[in-house]
C-alpha cells in the first residue's frame, strides 16, 4: 500500500490541495518518512499560561508553597518532557535535542498568572514544534500540581507554538496579539 494519498479526489486528511502528512490516502495514520529531507538547524518556541490567583503568584515569587520550589520543579519537568516527546506522542520522530530552555514569568501576561515559554533547538530532518509544546504543557501541568494545594481552580490555557524556523517551510511566527 502506498503512503501517498491520491490527488484526484479529496481523501481523509486532505482539504483544498493540502493534506495531513501523518494520514495516508485511506485515512490510516503513519509515521512520515523524513529520510529524504535536508538536515538543518531547527528552533521552535511555544508557551502555556497557568491562570491562578495573585495570592498564589505571590507565594511562587517568594518560594512559599508547601511542596517547595514550584518554578524550578516546573522548569526541570519541561526540559525532561522535551527530551521524552517521542515516547508520549505516537508519530513523533526521536530527535537529537540540542538545547531546551524553559522560562516561567510570574504575573505575566497578567497578575495572578504564569507564562511558561519554551525554546527547543536541534539539527535534524524535522522540526521541534511538538517538543516545544510538550515542554510548555508539562511545565504547566507540573506547576498546577505544585499549586493545587492552595488553588485547585487554577487553569492551564494558551498552549501554542510561537515561532519556528528551519526546514523547507522556513520561518513562521505568531503575532503578539495572538499570544494572549
Amino acid at each position: 500500500m502506498s503512503d501517498q494519498p491520491t490527488r484526484d479526489t479529496e481523501q481523509p486528511g486532505q482539504s483544498a490541495g493540502r493534506r495531513l502528512t501523518h494520514v495516508r490516502g485511506d485515512g490510516s495514520a503513519h509515521m512520515v518518512d523524513v529520510s529524504g529531507k535536508e538536515v538543518t538547524q531547527r528552533v521552535a518556541r511555544a508557551q502555556a499560561v497557568v491562570n491562578t490567583t495573585a495570592e498564589v503568584t505571590a507565594l511562587l515569587a517568594r518560594d512559599g508553597l508547601p511542596k517547595g520550589d514550584a518554578l524550578a520543579t516546573a522548569r526541570i519537568a519541561g526540559i525532561m518532557a522535551a527530551k521524552k516527546t517521542p515516547e508520549l506522542i505516537p508519530l513523533c520522530h526521536p530527535l537529537p535535542v540540542a538545547k531546551v530552555t524553559v522560562d516561567l514569568d510570574v504575573d505575566s501576561p497578567a497578575p495572578g498568572s504564569v507564562r511558561i515559554t519554551t525554546e527547543v533547538k536541534t539539527t535534524s530532518r524535522t522540526g521541534v514544534e511538538i517538543e516545544a509544546l510538550t515542554a510548555a504543557t508539562v511545565a504547566a501541568l507540573t506547576l498546577y500540581d505544585m499549586i493545587k494545594a492552595v488553588d485547585k481552580g487554577a487553569v492551564i490555557t494558551n498552549q501554542m507554538v510561537l515561532f519556528k524556523t528551519g526546514g523547507a517551510s522556513g520561518a513562521w511566527s505568531r503575532t503578539e496579539t495572538e499570544t494572549r
